[in-house]
């Protein structure tokens, strides 16, 4: 696999590499921010090597990440019409003014006309809902999303940082109005976050909504810098952040992925990377760096091809749990096994009997 090997998103026609840039380290009003040089050097590097999409944010380094990608390609058409470029909506931007952020028809609008200007471009190709808007009726939402594809200024729309049943009334909603759907949805989605394998997962899977996880690297703690033998050796700033996860549970899935990073000659980074990339549903990962060099070793974990047995040891060392309604398979074995082959054991469908008490 390599960057130009696209995937369509969902059950849409919309081809994308399997890599996305994201665009939150563009700028260095944040602490984990790249200069304004190195986010160009990033954007070249990811296009030359066959990349076309781009994602960001409008709240991204409070706003500079949408500009830099506009001053870098958004004014060169040549370069723009080649990209599937992305942004989010939902954050307010404007402290003290209430229609300044979220889901409502005022507020997305304006948001999108913003983000037109920062990117320099006159539509966006797929224009993501940052986060649920539970003061605004879906219906409001869905409609004014749809205005902005009709309009032309939006070619389709995806979803982040929603409750799975919300997801699917937003869509049921617009297949009945005859509006545009989400497509697609962001979630964080790594071996260290999977419980969005409860809900979310399943319902994208079910309903055709891509999967494209944020974080796969659990904001660097999977990248290969954190093992028992360098704990403590981060900066303050590293270790505040990483500190709750480094647990012993942690590094036994390093250990671990630092064997099967050994036996293809790759990177714990990459081996992270590969196993989200083989999830059911994922289409796109999006990555972030603030160096060409962390951009590079990320883009490899493509050619990297994990077994089904290396697969299936590192899921289950992190395995979640989870209840109902998960869970019911082995609450009502006699429903779900019935009529099946288990193990290779026949076992007979179950049915009511004459004489069965019924309540």
């Amino acid at each position: 696999m390599s960057l130009d090997n696209y995937v369509t998103v969902g059950r849409s026609g919309l081809r994308v590499s399997p890599l996305c840039l994201g665009g939150m380290t563009f700028g260095q009003e944040v602490a984990w921010g790249a200069s304004v040089e190195e986010s160009q050097k990033m954007m070249d590097y990811y296009l030359e090597h066959g990349g076309n999409f781009l994602d960001t944010a409008n709240l991204y380094t409070k706003t500079h990440s949408e500009k830099i990608i506009g001053d870098h390609v958004g004014r060169h058409p040549q370069k723009r019409d080649r990209l599937v470029l992305a942004t989010k909506f939902s954050a307010n931007l404007y402290p003290g003014d209430p229609n300044g952020g979220g889901s409502n028809r005022k507020a997305i609008i304006e948001q999108c006309h913003q983000s037109l200007r920062r990117l320099q471009t006159d539509y966006i190709d797929l224009y993501w809902l940052h986060n649920w808007d539970k003061h605004t009726p879906i219906e409001e939402t869905m409609s004014a999303l749809d205005a902005l594809v009709q309009a032309g200024k939006v070619r389709y729309i995806g979803v982040s940082d929603t409750p799975a049943w919300k997801v699917v009334q937003a869509n049921l909603l617009a297949g009945f109005r005859g509006w545009s759907s989400f497509i697609g949805m962001q979630i964080e989605y790594s071996l260290l976050e999977r419980t969005v394998e409860q809900e979310l997962v399943p319902m994208a899977n079910e309903l055709g909504i891509g999967i494209l996880p944020w974080s796969p690297l659990k904001t660097g703690v999977l990248s290969g810098k954190y093992t028992r033998e360098t704990a403590g050796q981060q900066n303050d700033d590293d270790r505040a952040s990483a500190s709750p996860l480094l647990t012993d549970k942690t590094y036994n899935l390093i250990e671990a992925m630092q064997v099967v990073a050994k036996n293809h000659d790759a990177t714990v980074a990459q081996v992270a990377l590969a196993w989200v990339l083989h999830q059911a549903g994922v289409n796109s990962l999006v990555i972030g760096a603030r160096t060409v060099a962390q951009l590079e070793d990320n883009i490899n974990s493509t050619d990297l091809k994990l077994d089904q047995a290396e697969l299936d040891h590192l899921s289950e060392l992190t395995k979640p749990e989870f209840g109902f309604p998960q869970n019911t398979e082995s609450l009502f074995p006699s429903v779900y096994q019935a009529g099946v082959s288990i193990n290779g054991v026949y076992a007979e469908p179950h049915s009511i009997q004459k004489g069965d008490k019924l309540y």
